[in-house]
């Protein structure tokens, strides 16, 4: 009977009438178990909040707010965000397109696109085992999530041949053609979106449009070798104009763009194989006007770091705030590395390496922006507010001043010291020897590896680098990239233009070097932002010599507000990207009137757009950037191009408009024309 005995649910314990205490007012055995086993039933339904539990509660509530925010977003009407804007930061002024539109504005001269290098899309049309799945799938211009989930197939397939410059065996990585190809580079980044869709409001549509895509990693010459792109380029234009009745066509390049389209235009009038064959008037009966957006007709010293040691000035910022960052062996190997080897690889880059030598960018004691002060205000006071000559020449002499023309120096010292007393010791004829450390590395970069110590310590023991120095050293540290390279680009300044040799396609971009074509009527603007600090001049040092580490790094550590010195860069006006005088130089000097780079007395036009920041985050980049990309979305540039495109000669546009030092530069320049 005891095993059908009802048993008692712990609960009803709680009720019965506790034991009798004894005489010393202690409780009982069965008492004191009754009491503990009460009070652990009390405690079973509580349980302890663990930090597991608070962050499954957090993730919630971020995933809920997430989804809500998400639906309220999608839900919303589609001029919601745009009357908050307006509500905060007032009415939006009209899009360039429609406010030419309303002023009678119509579409008339055809239009092409030449993209910058980086901002044209690539595809894979054959890779290794690795890349399986991705054919046709974006590689470079896209979303890149599989570069974060195959990083080094990804290096591996983006890398051209290092002896021949083209497509590695097994691998062959193609332009994207058609308008998408450069209306985005990358999720949210637009580079021709906005003025192909302004261009759209006043007429023009795909028939009327044409983007030159290209491969920007080949040399300018292998992009014909290779894919016919220069001809193909050819055979559109002239399609265009034949279908438009004849109006000419106006050709817009971005960035490393123009380069490619000074290029074309030698190549298309050359006679073939090397050339073309369209003749000498080719240019002048097809082309109405050549607008080149963000230039950098005479190269960019932020090319240089990009070689020496995969850095610009935004690595040495991170190096600053966080020294060991890129030193991790986890890190470097896998981001600094990885970037030398594609720029080494990439023929395009090449083409970025400073041109002119000293003469346009200045020697060890002189430079044309010399007295450039980042400080706009200091500066305006020392040229503008003081009147009297002698006071003004007492100012600017109490203002030092950066030697600019010093593009690498190893230790502020050095940068800062008179040129006498810089102990320099010729690096060319140092003896390289493999550095045994390396071996395993060969994989990641390219030719720092076959530097050994003794090369090493001469690239620093020569103390500082100019323009002409500069394509020295880098003959010296990447003999295979300048081997290759100085067969397709020559970065010099031409004594004779009827010398025969320049004749030869290396010279056919470098503005400096070859002549514009015989079209008087062809009209050549500059369109780029100013107000933006610019690499100028760099303060190296040597890294540490560990497995894979590159020998050399910007010494992030050095700064001197007064000489615009940050982060051991130098920097002088410019869009970001291109400094003033590289963009604006040929415009200004080289190509005003009749000279020997401009025979046929093409008019040229300078236009500087001054940077302005969004003023609220719902700008976003904002309509008045003049940032070397987000120039392509400003509004006062879209309209000017509109302009053109509809019909308007540079003195229509209002000539030149310049808020730069550019002309006072330019003169400083002893350049014979």
């Amino acid at each position: 009977m005891s095993l059908l005995r009802r048993r008692k649910h712990p609960f009803n314990e709680s009720f019965r009438k506790p034991e009798k205490e004894h005489e010393n007012g202690d409780f009982s055995y069965e008492s004191k178990r009754k009491k503990i086993a009460y009070e652990h039933e009390e405690e079973r339904p509580l349980s302890k909040w663990s930090c597991f539990d608070t962050w499954c509660w957090l993730i919630g509530c971020v995933c809920v707010t997430w989804w809500f925010i998400l639906f309220l977003y999608n839900a919303m009407p589609a001029s919601f965000p745009k009357y908050v804007t307006e509500v905060i930061t007032g009415p939006l002024p009209d899009p360039p397109g429609v406010k030419l539109r309303k002023l009678g504005l119509t579409a008339k001269h055809p239009v092409v696109f030449v993209p910058a290098a980086v901002t044209g899309g690539l595809e894979l049309w054959e890779g290794r085992k690795c890349a399986q799945g991705l054919f046709r799938k974006r590689l470079w211009g896209g979303t890149y999530g599989d570069v974060y989930k195959r990083p080094q197939c990804w290096v591996e397939h983006m890398s051209l041949d290092n002896e021949t410059g083209m497509d590695p065996c097994g691998i062959r990585v193609r332009p994207i053609s058609g308008l998408v190809t450069a209306d985005g580079f990358g999720s949210g980044c637009f580079v021709w979106t906005t003025l192909v869709s302004n261009l759209a409001r006043i007429g023009y549509e795909e028939k009327t449009m044409f983007m030159a895509a290209y491969d920007w990693r080949l040399s300018f010459q292998n992009t014909q070798v290779r894919d016919q792109t220069l001809s193909r380029i050819k055979n559109n234009i002239e399609l265009m104009v034949a279908t438009s009745g004849g109006q000419k066509v106006v050709i817009i390049p971005h960035s490393t763009g123009a380069l490619f389209f000074l290029h074309f235009m030698k190549w298309v009038e050359a006679p073939p194989p090397m050339g073309g064959g369209g003749g000498p008037y080719w240019c002048s009966k097809h082309i109405k006007a050549v607008v080149n957006i963000a230039a950098p007709f005479l190269g960019v010293p932020k090319a240089i770091p990009l070689f020496l040691s995969a850095e610009s000035k935004d690595i040495s910022l991170v190096r600053a705030i966080a020294p060991g960052f890129f030193e991790n062996d986890i890190f470097q190997p896998q981001i600094l590395q990885h970037v030398m080897r594609l720029s080494h690889s990439w023929d395009s880059t090449v083409s970025m390496i400073p041109r002119g030598g000293d003469t346009i960018w200045g020697g060890l004691d002189w430079s044309p922006e010399e007295g450039y002060s980042c400080d706009q205000k200091r500066e305006m006071k020392n040229s503008t507010l003081v009147t009297n000559p002698a006071r003004a020449q007492s100012a600017i002499s109490l203002t030092r001043s950066a030697n600019f023309g010093r593009i690498v120096s190893f230790g502020k010292d050095v940068a800062e010291a008179p040129s006498n007393d810089i102990d320099r010791i010729d690096f060319k004829g140092a003896v390289k020897g493999h550095r045994a450390e390396n071996r395993t590395c060969r994989d990641l970069w390219t030719e720092y590896h076959g530097m050994g110590f003794e090369g090493i310590k001469a690239v620093a023991d020569y103390k500082t680098y100019t323009a002409e120095s500069i394509v020295e050293l880098l003959h010296f540290v990447a003999p295979k990239m300048m081997t290759r390279s100085t067969a397709h680009f020559s970065y010099g300044i031409a004594d004779n233009m009827d010398d025969p040799k320049y004749k030869h396609y290396k010279y056919w971009s470098n503005p400096l070097e070859t002549t514009l074509p015989n079209a008087p009527e062809m009209e050549i603007f500059s369109f780029y932002g100013t107000g933006l600090l610019t690499e100028r001049a760099y303060i190296y040092k040597l890294s540490p010599t560990a497995e894979c580490h590159i020998p050399f790094q910007i010494d992030s550590s050095t700064n001197d507000e007064e000489t615009c010195l940050k982060g051991g860069v130098y920097s002088v006006d410019g869009d970001g990207t291109v400094p003033v005088l590289s963009a604006g130089f040929m415009c200004a000097k080289a190509w005003h009137g009749k000279t020997k780079f401009n025979p046929s007395g093409i008019r040229t036009y300078l236009r500087e757009y001054r940077h302005s920041p969004p003023t609220t985050l719902l700008e976003g980049r904002g309509t008045l950037s003049c940032a070397h990309v987000d120039i392509m979305r400003n509004f006062a540039l879209i309209e000017d191009v509109i302009r053109i495109a509809a019909g308007a000669s540079g003195e229509e546009l209002g000539g030149n408009r310049v808020h730069s030092n550019i002309f006072k530069w330019s003169e400083k320049i002893n350049l014979q024309l």
